[in-house]
């Protein structure tokens, strides 16, 4: 499954419309630790599909939308359930522990 890229306005359609739990990487191209969880985040898309939909989103191309999150530091995985937030990681997580936040939803 391809990972979708959020803007701000797609933000509302793809993430709090969604009808399956969503997964939203916040990140920007020069941050170390969030090309380094990229990999982790493209193989839970790919475990996933169809039960989770994985959203990334930059940052500098959307501060409002980071700023409506109180995203202080990136990377900052958000799991929306129904449009709400129902779980946070912050920072270059451990794939097992983004699956055992997932696991909950799903």
């Amino acid at each position: 499954m391809a990972i979708i890229e959020a803007s701000s306005a797609t933000f509302e359609t793809e993430v709090l419309k969604s009808d399956i739990p969503v997964l939203v990487d916040f990140w920007a191209p020069w941050c170390g630790p969030c090309k380094a969880l990229t990999p982790i985040v493209h193989k839970i898309a790919d475990e996933l599909e169809g039960k989770v939909k994985v959203v990334k989103l930059n940052i500098d191309e959307a501060p409002e939308v980071a700023g409506k999150y109180s995203i202080m530091s990136i990377p900052t995985l958000l799991i929306f359930v129904g449009g709400t937030v129902s779980d946070q990681l912050v920072g270059l997580v451990q794939k097992e522990k983004i699956m055992d936040k997932l696991n909950k939803h799903i």
